[in-house]
């Protein structure tokens, strides 16, 4: 990410919004890198030489960089790519330059990251935004512009595509042309202050680069992340009569978001070998694309071992698996005497489509070595499209073997990923995943308040979380809606069953707002109640409790909540 403090450097806009600076003075450049040739026929050369971008992005921290960048350069890799350059920067340009790696030094700009980051910035009037980033940019380029790791400057990244999060229909098209105007601007102060590197910008879709076209003649040349859609890339490029070459900045397997959904309802994740050859295919295309692709930094060389790292990380958690192997072969990295990753089956359960929570389950995913290996096991559970939380928790498991795995489910309802990962004790791991369907254990006996009458104290009506949460929601025997009150205590829930019955069991599915302390009551008439069950200590979830009672309304009486927020259901059971 990008530093907010001040400049040093006081640089402004060029281009009539503000006064530029006197052109640094001449400086002896750490590295010459030029775009040279001409249409159809560039070639990025370093001090003269010939360099294609064979590269990776880069996740760790700057700390980690002398300790990760010699693994980086055993792939046959040569550059890295950043999203930010600050004062923390120059400890990694140190290590990239002890191991002979370039850099592409990313600036950040709102609103960067394409569909998924924030940032509202207004490019047609927000002056003093683009003065800071501006004059902030252009400190770290005076700063950094000698340092033989500098590659070329990367101004912004997907906030051609990301702008559309903030505006629509002719405004948005306005704010394209002025942040691409301003992008411009950029490129031409860098290059006022250091003539050695070239300058490009990054977007998520080659629709991006009109805009580039029309408003950013200073680029050297453009950038795009493609994933999926990266083999046509030169068609685009063609079709769109650009006159510049590209650098593709992030590249791999498809992502989440251009897969089809699974039977649960959840993108279709690629396994360890399509990931893999992902990479593979990826780089053939870049590379096939002679005298116009200038190379690629694949992505990602990060160690995160959560949903997105597991996605994409080449070095989840450090371990390296089927995809690093991949890149290596692709950038002609030395692979002899490499031991290879195990191989894992896609996890196998009963019936992925109704695990009981909070029960146990087997779990089937045989593993191979290529070197016959001793290997180890580890589950894990991934919450993403519960809870949105990207993060995987590793559980207990007991390895029966044949990969053969007992394991307790999620105690909480929803679609879970289930990852099985298999170490070979030599730094390498295999992994692959599944969703699966948690759903409320089975109780025994008819549900007397399916689809009866539901009323509430209040119910949710604003449009947050997909409301109206109406109480019949709680009730109507689907796993998908819920009854959501107001935020406030106390509230309650009741249900007309018709006629007295005869209450054993209920059963209680709690969203994310749930009840602490709540008390069920029972009643003849809907006039005097009487207590059933009470406590003080729920804890979100599902509740399962035993009922000695009999009644033909039933009311929960919510008196604690145990967030923030109001009291939510997606169930309300009562089994007679």
């Amino acid at each position: 990410m990008h530093s907010r403090m001040r400049s040093l450097v006081t640089a402004a806009l060029l281009a009539g919004a503000v006064t530029a600076l006197p052109a640094a003075p001449a400086q002896a450049a750490g590295s010459v890198v030029k775009v040279t040739g001409g249409q159809g026929n560039w070639q990025l050369s370093v001090d003269g030489s010939p360099y294609t971008v064979k590269g990776v992005t880069w996740g760790p921290s700057p700390a980690d960089a002398a300790r990760l960048l010699p693994d980086v350069k055993s792939l046959g890799a040569n550059t890295i790519r950043t999203w930010g350059t600050d004062g923390t920067s120059r400890q990694l340009f140190d290590a990239a330059a002890s191991n002979n790696i370039k850099v592409v030094a990313g600036f950040w700009l709102q609103p960067g990251g394409g569909p998924g980051s924030g940032g509202c910035t207004n490019y047609v009037t927000d002056t003093a935004y683009k003065n800071t980033m501006l004059a902030e940019f252009s400190k770290w380029v005076q700063t950094y512009r000698d340092h033989p790791a500098v590659l070329m400057w990367n101004v912004g990244n997907e906030s051609v595509l990301g702008l559309q999060n903030c505006y629509a229909g002719t405004e948005l098209e306005n704010q394209r042309n002025a942040y691409t105007t301003f992008v411009n601007d950029v490129a031409k102060a860098i290059h006022a202050i250091d003539a050695n590197h070239p300058v490009t910008s990054t977007d998520a879709w080659v629709g991006a680069w009109t805009y580039y076209k029309r408003n950013s003649p200073a680029l050297d040349l453009y950038s795009v992340n493609s994933y999926k859609e990266v083999c046509g890339i030169k068609s685009a490029w063609e079709q769109g009569g650009y006159t510049k070459p590209y650098l593709v900045t992030e590249t791999g397997p498809a992502g989440e978001w251009e897969v089809a959904n699974d039977a649960n309802g959840v993108p279709l994740e690629p396994g360890d070998q399509a990931k893999a050859d992902g990479y593979t295919n990826a780089w053939n295309c870049v590379s096939g694309h002679r005298g116009v692709a200038l190379g690629a930094t694949l992505f990602h060389y990060g160690t995160e071992y959560d949903f997105g790292g597991h996605w994409f990380n080449l070095t989840p958690a450090g371990e390296r698996r089927a995809s690093y192997y991949a890149v290596k072969r692709a950038f002609g990295g030395n692979t002899a005497g490499d031991n290879l990753p195990p191989t894992v089956q896609v996890p196998a359960v009963a019936d992925a489509s109704a695990v009981p929570a909070g029960q146990e389950i087997t779990v089937q995913a045989p593993a191979r070595d290529p070197e016959n290996d001793q290997l180890a096991y580890e589950v894990l559970w991934g919450g993403k499209y519960v809870d949105g939380g990207n993060g995987l928790v590793s559980v207990p498991s007991v390895h029966l073997g044949g990969g053969t795995l007992k394991v307790t489910a999620p105690a909480k309802t929803g679609v879970w990923k289930l990852y099985v990962k298999v170490k070979d004790g030599r730094g390498n791991v295999g992994v692959e995943q599944r969703s699966v369907r948690v759903v409320p254990p089975p109780v025994a006996g008819t549900d007397v308040a399916l689809n009866r009458p539901t009323t509430a104290s209040t119910y949710q009506n604003d449009g947050y979380g997909g409301c109206p949460c109406g109480p019949q929601l709680a009730t109507d025997g689907r796993a998908d809606t819920r009854w959501a009150s107001t935020w406030a205590d106390p509230q309650w829930l009741q249900v007309d069953l018709g006629s007295v019955k005869q209450l054993k069991h209920a059963q209680l599915v709690w969203e994310t707002a749930y009840g602490k302390a709540y008390t069920i009551r029972v009643s003849d008439d809907g006039q005097n109640w009487r207590t059933a069950y009470a406590t003080a200590a729920g804890d979100g979830g599902i509740d399962d409790f035993g009922l000695a009672a009999s009644g033909r309304y039933v009311r929960l009486e919510l008196t604690q909540r145990g967030t923030g927020y109001g009291y939510s259901l997606f169930h309300f059971g009562v089994y007679a």
